[in-house]
Parts: C-alpha cells; structure tokens; sequence
C-alpha cells in the first residue's frame, strides 16, 4: 500500500520554536547527523519523473511537546507557534518554489502530550491537507460499531482530496475511536468535487467487504478474517454533507427540543401501598413489527393457537410525572434479543429522560437520537425506534420495536387481566425488573410499571373471531392499534359485559406495552 502519510521525527532540538534549526542543518548536509525538514521534504516528493522531483507537498503539520505549545500560549498568546509556521512557510517557499505550480504553502502547529521536552515530529503527504482560512467544511464523517453511538472522526473540505482513516494518527489522516480491524487496515475517502460523489475505498482490499445501505445512510465495512471480540470485526461509517455545502439550512429537528406543555389533566403522585396508585396513568403505542406470516400458524394438533406477544415498549413522557421524582426510563436489549433491565452487557439500550428526550445507549456510551430512527447493532438485527401516533403524543417520546418478541398462550374463552397485579402475563412485563426506573438522584425508583399501568388495567379474553378487551381501570388509557401498528381507536369502554373486539393481529397499547393478539 502507497505511503499516504509521512510521519517522521526530528528527534530532540535546544529549542523547537527555531524555524532554522528544524528546516535545515548548518554545514553540508551530508554531514547531518539526521535529517530535518528541508530533507525529508526532498527525498519524499510528491511527484517525479524518473528520478527528477517535479511536484513537492506544500502542507505540513508540525507537533510539538503539549507543554511547550501551553507555555508560548500563557505568554505571548501563541506569538512563537505563529512565527514558526510563517518562517517554514517561508523557507518552504523559498526552497521549493520552482516545484510548488499553483499549490500553496501551509503549516500548522500542535501540540501532544505523547512527546517529551525537545521533540519534534512532522506529517505531509497526499492524505495530509490543512484548510485556507474560511474554507467551509463540506463533509463530517462518523463512525459506529453498534448504529446506536456515533462518534465524529474529521471533517472533510471543499479541497481536500484524500482522507485516510486509520488505527491512529501516525500512519492516518485521522484515528478512529475503538478501531475494530488490524493495524495495516486504512479507510480510503476520495474526494474529486462538490458535484461527485464521496468514494470509499478500503486497503487492503482482499482483506475487507464494504457495502452501502441505502435506507440507513451509511456504510458498513466487515473484516473478511477474523473478528475482535465486541464488535465483531465491523464498522458503520457515515458521511454526511454541510447544509451550506448542498445550498440549504439545517435540517429541523425530529421534534421540539423543549419538554412539551403540561397535559390539561396533571398526573398523580406516587403514593403509599395505602392508596390505589390507578389514577396515575400514561398509555404506550406499539411500535413496528411484522405480522406472524399465515404459514407459521399452521398446525395439525389440537392445542389453544391463541397467543399474546410483546411487540414493542414505548416510552412515556416523563415529564407528565415530574411530581413523582422519576428521572429516567431505561431498558436494554441482550445479546439474546431479550428485553430487560439495563446493563454493560447488553447490545444497545434505550432511555428517556425527565426532559424527553430519547437516547441510544451502547458500550462506547449513551448519545441522544432523534425520532423516527433505526438501528443495526449487530448483523441480522434491524431494530426501530418510531415517533408515536398523534394520538397517543401527549403520553409517549418514542416507541421502541423489539426485534424478538415474546409471547404468552391465552386459553380460549378464558378471560384473564393485564396489569401490575395481574400474574397472568407478568412475563411480559420486562420493564417491571429492578434498574429500569430511577429517580432524579439516580437511585432506583423501583417499577417502572408505577408510570401509566394500573393493578388491573384490562381484561383479555380470546375468541374466535379476535380478542375482547375491556377496560378495568377507569384512568387507565388504552389504545386500539392495527398490524402495521397504525392507530385505531382509544378504548374506552369500561363494561366486560361490552367489551371491545381487537381482530387477531392486531395490538392494545397499556402502560409501556404494544400487545400483539395472536390467533
């Protein structure tokens, strides 16, 4: 693979802010003990014919002890790191004038803690551009290993042709953050234009796969051999373009940024075992899931086929129950596709705070994520996150789709209850486990069920035309949501006598749960 980035030292000089001594050696160069900047830029030019350099790099990063760069900033406001770059950018002109053509000289000065008193090391290179001043950013790139946290890398510009994404800084343009492939791996970004597409190219090429999801936005880079243990041997990379570089402002965001206003009716505080805790209730709305295909149903045994799963779980706005202390909402999904409490073990983990807003968690962190989104933790798993119907906005932020939905089997003609207090289908009720809820101090604030689901909040009983839910609660809000999970209804019948019939497929919305009626 092509040398993209040159990286040498200069080992240790009297005084790194001396231009002349890091250019050129007094004397012969022959007699140079090692070889300063003037030479390396020599022996590594840019372009040549035969042996004859016809094209020299005019952009040079020069890092300098972290130390020396804080002291010249305490002092003289960073005099000497601007008179360094304008003396090499001048001995750089001056020396190499006749191979520069139309390019301009550029130097820029920084500092690393990784360098000790005295060293000095350089990059150029046809990966290494440093932008004019003014000069627009035209892309951000970010990178993820579980589409949940994304962590920007560089910007790109309107001039800069080659970026290289590597392990580290040594050998790269730009490191990337919990680089998953091996050492000698680099990410090639080929930029010929505003109106050419950004090119991915991956070195060495036998070693990697590389491929463009469209519906998602980004890319996803596989190690061909071998896997490193957390992520698989995988990379998301996204490239996105500035507003101003496509000739539009920013896009909105998915929804206000301010908590939403006070519902008209304000929700009760949590209470002693004492006193009923029903008239404290939110709704959740189900969350896209496909429907059971026919073929799966089939069966020859004469066993109940009535079922009930746990399609999705939606999360509530908690600013409805500021009164109560609750902080924060947060779940996790296993590496099993389970649902549950959160924890560092889990794939990705969803949470939503006392402000409303929705976060991604995963192993490098928690980011917040706007609303509708998707996400692809790991291969095979595609897992979204949608915006709740209008309907149901006033009670719920987002709603989460599970990507393995469990299940529980309802005897035919049995009427059975759905609620904190009904065991019936307790196992459905994963945010029930201990860590989902916490308070504003962050200490456990027991079950999140005591946000928006009654002791007993429906009555379900199958049949063989659908399922017959009546409302037990009379705070308790139920929704009515078809089999893409559209909206319905809202159900508000509160007689068993008069129950309301859902059709088999279709989903009831009680507290955070999307029930999906299987017959």
């Amino acid at each position: 693979m092509p040398v993209y980035v040159q990286h040498e030292s200069l080992g240790k000089v009297n005084d790194v802010f001396n231009a002349e001594a890091l250019w050129q050696a007094p004397g012969l160069a022959l007699f140079a003990r090692r070889p300063l900047l003037r030479d390396l830029l020599e022996r590594s030019p840019r372009e040549q014919r035969g042996r004859a350099a016809t094209r020299c790099f005019s952009h040079v990063t020069l890092v300098l002890p972290q130390d020396e760069v804080d002291d010249d900033r305490h002092l003289t406001r960073g005099a000497r790191v601007r008179d360094l770059a304008h003396t090499l950018q001048s001995l750089h002109q001056k020396d190499f004038g006749d191979l520069l053509g139309a390019d301009e000289v550029r130097y820029h000065v920084v500092g690393s803690e990784q360098l000790e008193p005295g060293q000095v090391e350089v990059k150029f290179g046809h990966a290494v551009y440093l932008p004019a001043p003014g000069e627009q950013v035209q892309y951000t790139v970010s990178v993820s290993r579980d589409s949940a946290i994304w962590q920007t890398v560089c910007p790109v510009y309107p001039g800069q042709r080659l970026t290289v994404l590597g392990h580290d800084a040594a050998s790269a343009t730009h490191a990337v953050p919990g680089w998953p492939f091996a050492l000698d791996g680099a990410i090639l970004l080929i930029n010929d234009g505003p109106d050419t597409p950004m090119e991915v190219h991956v070195r060495p090429k036998e070693a990697f796969e590389c491929g463009f999801d469209a519906a998602a936005g980004y890319y996803t880079i596989r190690a061909r051999h071998g896997e490193t243990p957390g992520n698989a041997g995988r990379l998301l990379l996204k490239i996105a373009r500035s507003a101003h570089a496509i000739g539009t402002s920013a896009p909105a965001p998915a929804r206000p940024l301010s908590a939403p206003p006070a519902p008209s009716r304000a929700p009760a505080v949590w209470k002693t075992r004492a006193r009923t805790l029903d008239d404290a209730e939110l709704t959740a709305t189900p969350v896209l899931h496909r429907a059971r295909p026919a073929a799966e149903e089939a069966t020859y045994a004469p066993v109940a086929r009535q079922r009930i799963a746990l399609a999705a779980l939606a999360l509530p706005r908690l600013s409805r129950y500021r009164d109560t202390g609750a902080g924060l909402l947060e779940f996790g999904i296993q590496h099993s596709l389970a649902a549950g409490a959160p924890g560092k073990e889990n794939l990705i983990g969803f949470a939503v705070d006392e402000a409303d807003e929705v976060y991604a968690i995963g192993s490098d962190g928690r980011q917040r994520i706007a609303v509708p989104n998707r996400f692809a933790p790991t291969d095979g798993v595609d897992l979204r996150v949608l915006a709740p119907a209008p309907q149901m906005a006033d009670r719920y932020s987002a709603l989460v789709c599970l990507p393995q939905a469990p299940s529980a089997p309802l005897p035919a003609g049995a009427r059975i209850a759905f609620g904190r207090g009904a065991p019936a289908l307790a196992a459905l009720r994963v945010l029930d486990a201990a860590g989902c809820l916490r308070g504003q101090d962050g200490i456990d604030a027991g079950s999140a069920d005591r946000l928006g689901l009654s002791r007993h909040a429906a009555s379900i009983e199958a049949g063989p035309d659908g399922f017959r839910v009546a409302r037990l609660a009379p705070t308790q809000a139920l929704f009515h949501l078809d089999e893409r999970l559209g909206f319905v209804a809202a159900i508000e019948n509160n007689s068993p006598d008069a129950p309301y019939l859902v059709p088999n497929g279709h989903h009831i919305v009680a507290g955070h749960y999307v029930l999906r009626v299987e017959g």
